[in-house]
């Protein structure tokens, strides 16, 4: 199972590596609490970094960049929040776009696979996965 060969990585720590590795299991093997676990996190992860980049930018743009440069004056300095803004939101609609073309067009099939039309069980890995 992938859940046995990622947590197993976290053997190779000195000292503690055992013990992370029951811990994250929550036993001796891999069994149904360890899968639900790890089903939670998969599912919370890519909120967790998107709030994570959103409070990135947020910072970025309220505090400003570091000034890796050494720059004395603030007249030699670019303002920072006019252009990043627009350059960010440029990105971001250009890429919201691009992702959202094709589910308004009716083409989703053109980024899907078959694959994904079969039912899964969410708590047993793909038979393509191997350990």
């Amino acid at each position: 199972c992938g859940a046995t060969v990622i947590t197993n990585l976290f053997s190779a720590i000195p000292v503690i590596g055992n013990n992370l590795v029951q811990y994250l299991w929550g036993s001796y093997s891999v069994s149904a609490p360890t899968l639900m676990r790890f089903f939670a996190l998969h599912f919370l992860l890519p909120f967790i970094v998107i709030f994570l980049g959103g409070l990135h930018v947020f910072f970025l743009h309220s505090t400003g960049s570091s000034n890796p440069l050494g720059v004395k004056s603030l007249s030699n300095k670019t303002p920072f929040h006019p252009f990043s803004l627009l350059s960010d939101l440029e990105t971001f609609l250009f890429f919201a776009v691009c992702a959202t073309l094709p589910i308004l067009g009716g083409y989703l099939q053109l980024v899907t696979d078959p694959d994904n039309f079969t039912e899964a069980n969410p708590l047993m890995a793909p038979p393509h996965i191997q350990p």
